[in-house]
């Protein structure tokens, strides 16, 4: 991704949840891959990923969980179609604030996802 260093910077920092917005003129999969890659090149281990995407409106969420070194962070991506790739917003949350941002996002994604049992039982776990 054209904007990897910006991430794996904003990944330095304490908070345990770095959230991102951008365009990107890949697809849900390729996308999250990518995603995986830049984190993965800097040294982070992904332990968990999810995707989600609407299939109206072409935009979705990428969720990775990393380790590295025995510290945790979680890496949200809200992305949207676009002719280019283009970081839009990236930010650093605390605790509650990224469970708060990521419970938000998915229910930006459509409100009957969180009927999905695999999307209930991931809320209650955080």
């Amino acid at each position: 991704m054209e904007f990897g260093d910006e991430i794996v910077r904003e990944l330095e920092n304490e908070e345990l949840w770095t959230v991102l917005t951008f365009k990107t003129p890949h697809g849900p999969t390729k996308t999250l891959e990518k995603l995986a890659k830049v984190v993965e090149a800097a040294g982070w281990r992904v332990t968990f990923k999810a995707n989600w995407w609407t299939a109206d409106i072409p935009y979705g969420l990428i969720r990775l969980d990393l380790q590295r070194g025995g510290r945790e962070k979680i890496l949200l991506g809200r992305w949207i179609l676009g002719k280019d790739c283009e970081l839009v917003r990236i930010e650093s949350l605390g605790l509650e604030e990224g469970k708060e941002e990521f419970f938000r996002m998915v229910d930006s994604i459509t409100s009957t996802l969180i009927h999905d049992p695999v999307i209930r039982t991931m809320r209650e776990q955080y």
